[in-house]
């Protein structure tokens, strides 16, 4: 006899109803008034409103962007052996980004500080020059929301620098001095993320050692990368770095309120790449230090405002998606365009009713066509998605 269990009953009647379009959330007086009271990265409370499948989602094109070669070292995430490279790949002349994402999980025989650094070896025959563009080091902590949210912030704020290093044939070196000084406790996270380029081809190799010893000096000695576990984000070299995202459609006011999701590993797959330098296919679970440059117009043909929030949608999966933080840029509307820690009012934000308010954007006078611009990237230490809801409201 053949069984059909609960999920397939339910798998098949979401089917029949498939082609039905959801009906717009209602925005209540109560949660309009929420809205136009809430500071810019506050949380505001939006009771019965916030629901992952309840909001219509924006149909949008994804096109790859030109942009660097994009390393991520999250696997292992947790370096159970005092001394090992987490993650050695090589890399080609031109711009690179580095993500450094590891943990001191030393605990057998015993608890240790350890160093965790990243090296880039001159694997070239001529003089290597290197420069960096994008830099972000934070101090190790066990508050990795922390770490995350204030790492992207730090990295859509830099500007680099013009300083030079010259690396000779066969010399490796410190990507981040910072990282070489740096005490990594039991449990705590190693966070750097880097965006450089370089006129030879490269090694770059992220490496937990002894504090006296530098990470040029650990990466002669050690000779073997350790294995990863296939549990985390995943490491290697991926083949996207940046990502263009235009809704195929203008948003009306009129149509009510629509969420934009990205990096949910199902309409947004996850990247694909390699690790030991080509000899292994590699994912990136998260795509994380990937930038979504968005680009979303919009109208109002109902006279209401647009206002514009996220909320952490995976709350009831599992322990570790009880918070979100995150960090974003965003265009100017009833605030100031710039970088937005979310939230910005406390540490991280939990589940429904809590939103956290990115901006708000008045309509035009005479109903003109308008446009946003979001560089968003998934954030560290959180699940994903975080969707981006668009909320027509009353802006009196």
């Amino acid at each position: 006899m053949i069984r059909i269990s609960k999920i397939q009953i339910v798998a098949g009647l979401l089917s029949c109803f498939a082609f039905m379009e959801l009906p717009a959330q209602v925005v209540t007086k109560e949660n309009n008034s929420a809205i136009l009271k809430g500071k810019q990265g506050s949380i505001v409370m939006l009771p019965d409103f916030l629901s992952e499948k309840g909001i219509r989602s924006i149909e949008y094109k994804k096109i790859v962007l030109p942009g660097p070669q994009h390393l991520i070292s999250d696997d292992p995430e947790y370096i159970r052996i005092p001394e090992g490279i987490a993650l050695q790949e090589d890399v080609q002349p031109g711009s690179v980004r580095l993500y450094v994402y590891n943990v001191n999980g030393v605990k057998e025989p015993a608890k240790i500080d350890r160093k965790i650094t990243a090296v880039i070896k001159n694997t070239g025959t001529a003089v290597m020059h290197i420069r960096m563009l994008k830099y972000s080091s934070q101090k190790p902590s066990g508050n990795y929301f922390q770490i995350g949210k204030h790492g992207l912030a730090d990295y859509f704020a830099s500007k680099g620098n013009n300083k030079i290093r010259n690396v000779k044939p066969g010399e490796a070196i410190a990507i981040d001095e910072q990282l070489e000084k740096n005490i990594v406790k039991y449990d705590e996270l190693a966070h750097g993320f880097y965006e450089f380029v370089i006129d030879q081809p490269a090694q770059v190799s992220v490496i937990q050692t002894d504090l006296q010893t530098s990470g040029p000096k650990a990466l002669a000695r050690i000779k073997t990368v350790i294995a990863n576990k296939g549990q985390n984000a995943g490491r290697g070299v991926f083949g996207v770095s940046n990502y263009k995202i235009t809704p195929r459609d203008v948003l009306d006011t009129k149509n009510g309120t629509v969420q934009l999701v990205v990096a949910d590993g199902d309409k947004d797959p996850w990247v694909e790449g390699y690790e030991g330098s080509g000899s292994r296919w590699a994912r990136l679970d998260g795509n994380y230090g990937v930038m979504y440059n968005m680009e979303v117009k919009w109208k109002s043909t109902d006279g209401k405002g647009l206002a514009l929030v996220t909320w952490n949608s995976r709350a009831g999966d599992n322990q570790w998606c009880g918070g979100m933080a995150a960090s974003m840029v965003v265009s100017k509307g009833k605030f100031d365009s710039g970088i937005i820690q979310l939230p910005s009012d406390r540490l991280i934000t939990k589940k429904a009713p809590e939103a956290i308010l990115i901006q708000v954007f008045p309509p035009a006078s005479d109903g003109a066509e308008q446009t946003i611009h979001l560089t968003y990237s998934p954030p560290g230490a959180s699940c994903l998605p975080t969707p981006l809801i668009f909320i027509p409201i009353d802006m009196n």
